[in-house]
C-alpha cells in the first residue's frame, strides 16, 4: 500500500490510514503536496518489483486507464511484480484535487472497486453512501489482489477502532463483549 496523504489528514483522530500501516506490512506513507513531490514517492512508484494502481473512483477516468481486477505481472526479468495500490488518503474534495494535481500517476492504470456493500464508516460522512474511508479501500484492495485474511483482518480492526472512538466520544466504556470484538475474534486475533 502506498498512502499519499493531504495536508493533516494523518493527524486527523478519525483517520484510518494508520490502520493500513498496522496491518499490512509493506505499507508506504507520504504527505502530498501540490508543488513539490518526495523523491522517495517517485523512487518507489518507479521500483521494478511493483506494479502502481491509483485507486479512484471510475466515473473521473478515461475508459482507457481503467481497470477492475489486479494479477501479479512478470517484469522483463519474468519475475512477477506485485500489485501497490496508491491510496489518496484525504477527504472527499481532497482526494480530487490530489488526483487532479498529480501528473506523475497519470502513467498509471486506476483501480476502480465496484463494492457491493456501502461503507460502514461512521467518524466522519461523505455525501455519497459509496465513499469509503482509507481502510476500507484498503480493504478491498487486499481482497482483490487474493489477500482475503489481510482484508478481513482490516475490516475488522475498523470495526473495534470504530467501537473505541464512539465509546470515548461518549465518555462510555469499551465493550469487549459485543459485536466488533466477537468479529475481531473470530479471526483469531488476540485483543
Amino acid at each position: 500500500m502506498c498512502l499519499m496523504m493531504a495536508d493533516i489528514e494523518p493527524l486527523k483522530p478519525s483517520n484510518t490510514g494508520w490502520l493500513v500501516a498496522d496491518v499490512v506490512v509493506d505499507t508506504f506513507a507520504f504527505g502530498w503536496a501540490r508543488t513539490e513531490t518526495d523523491p522517495a514517492l517517485l523512487a518507489l512508484l518507479t521500483d521494478p518489483q511493483w506494479q502502481p494502481y491509483v485507486v479512484f473512483p471510475g466515473e473521473y477516468v478515461p475508459a482507457q486507464r481503467l481497470v477492475h481486477t489486479v494479477s501479479a505481472q512478470p517484469d522483463r526479468s519474468h519475475n512477477a511484480t506485485r500489485p501497490l495500490f496508491i491510496l489518496l488518503d484525504a477527504t472527499w474534495a481532497e482526494a480530487r484535487k490530489m488526483f487532479r494535481k498529480s501528473p506523475y500517476l497519470d502513467r498509471f492504470p486506476v483501480l476502480s472497486l465496484e463494492p457491493s456493500q456501502l461503507s460502514r464508516y461512521q467518524l466522519r460522512r461523505s455525501r455519497r453512501d459509496d465513499h469509503f474511508c482509507t481502510s476500507e479501500v484498503a480493504a478491498l484492495c487486499l481482497e482483490l489482489a487474493g489477500e482475503g485474511q489481510a482484508g478481513a483482518t482490516l475490516e475488522r480492526y475498523l470495526d473495534v477502532y470504530t467501537h473505541h472512538y464512539l465509546r470515548a466520544k461518549q465518555q462510555l466504556p469499551v465493550e469487549r463483549d459485543g459485536v466488533a470484538y466477537d468479529r475481531w475474534r473470530a479471526l483469531g486475533v488476540a485483543s
